[in-house]
């Protein structure tokens, strides 16, 4: 049962970004709805004291120092990134692409030596395993519930993530 739960977890945790993005959007143009409103209010007032071309000249200036600061922060991340892998051997640079997906490899490189295992085992040693029933009891002494619910999030997460994605 928890298993079943942790994997509906991570099918809905992928959707996350996706469900933050439309709150995030809705913020965003509620927000540029209030600075649109603003932004006529000052334009009325500067047209009434006849500074339009001011008012357009400080409307271009803030939108660039906007545009210009973003592009500095994502300029630094980028040079920041670039300058510890310059420095770093070549597979540490090939291990820094991997770093998200080992824990998905690690379990499920897990679950399939386990189930070999359970199957060998199962083969060599005859009279251990006489039914169905002691077989789900081997297997539920190997995997806890707890290892089954990580495994189950895990994959659920990787796996559940291109369902929400905008195509």
């Amino acid at each position: 049962m928890l298993s079943l739960i942790s994997t509906l977890g991570g099918l809905l945790v992928s959707g996350l970004p996706s469900l933050l993005g439309f709150f995030q959007d809705k913020s965003d143009k509620a927000h540029e709805l209030e600075l649109a409103r603003m932004q006529t209010e000052r334009e009325l007032q500067m047209m009434e004291r006849g500074f339009i071309a001011q008012a357009k000249v400080e409307e271009i200036r803030t939108d660039q120092i906007a545009i210009n600061a973003d592009m500095e922060m994502t300029k630094a991340a980028y040079e920041h990134d670039a300058k510890v892998l310059e420095r770093a051997a070549p597979w540490v640079s090939s291990f820094v692409g991997t770093v998200r997906p080992m824990v998905t490899y690690l379990f499920v490189i897990e679950l399939f030596v386990i189930n070999v295992g359970i199957g060998i085992y199962a083969f060599t040693h005859p009279g251990i395993i006489t039914n169905i029933d002691d077989l789900i009891k081997l297997a539920g002494e190997i995997f806890s519930s707890d290892e089954m619910a990580m495994l189950g999030g895990i994959i659920g997460f990787w796996f559940g993530s291109r369902n929400w994605q905008k195509k």
